[in-house]
């Protein structure tokens, strides 16, 4: 087993964690994830099945891009629109 922890943004509340762990926790070959809002990061247990492109390239697509991307206002409204759907989940 692996480890990644990748720093990122617009990270707002527990909604957004929720909806990082049930779409990472989707992906082929993960095996736990961890969000901690405080620091902005997410931890994620996976085997050699999964890359760190992966986990990154499905942050973004939810509006969470990793910390050093570019931020623009589209991933911000993406961020919303994910951090609703995880509250509504919960």
């Amino acid at each position: 087993m692996k480890t990644e922890k990748i720093l990122i943004a617009n990270l707002k509340c527990g909604g957004c964690e929720a909806t990082i762990k049930n779409k990472l926790g989707e992906l082929k070959g993960v095996e736990s994830v961890s969000v901690n809002h405080e620091e902005d990061a997410v931890t994620i247990t996976h085997s050699e099945e999964s890359t760190r492109e992966d986990f990154t390239k499905m942050l973004h697509k939810l509006g969470y891009p990793e910390a050093t991307e570019e931020n623009g206002l589209l991933l911000q409204l993406k961020s919303y629109a994910s951090c609703m759907i995880g509250r509504i989940n919960k």
